[in-house]
């Protein structure tokens, strides 16, 4: 089972394969909110895939829609409600979601 770094608390956790990176960190980190569930429509669950990333799904045209609104998007930002774990480790950096970290 492949396993999620969380940055920068370094919390590790295995992630079943399928499972968006939004579903992962809210059940490691069961008070943290995101306001839109998990419909893309926000911007607020924006994170940044520091290892790993070619083994996350693909950016749909939503996703990369929405992407473009939010500030501070780079190369690898992605929404964790839209980016789903494939077979590899994965490490993402967490700046802020709509709660915070």
């Amino acid at each position: 089972m492949p396993t999620l770094t969380i940055m920068p608390s370094g919390k590790t956790l295995e992630v079943p394969a399928g499972t968006t990176l939004l579903e992962a960190i809210i059940s490691s980190e069961p008070g943290i909110g995101h306001k839109c569930g998990g419909k893309a429509s926000c911007g607020t669950c924006h994170i940044f895939v520091t290892e790993g990333r070619k083994s996350l799904s693909k950016i749909d045209r939503v996703e990369n829609e929405r992407l473009d609104a939010v500030v501070g998007v780079g190369s690898k930002s992605r929404l964790a409600c839209q980016a789903r774990v494939g077979e590899e480790n994965v490490t993402i950096e967490i700046l802020g979601f709509a709660s915070g970290f």
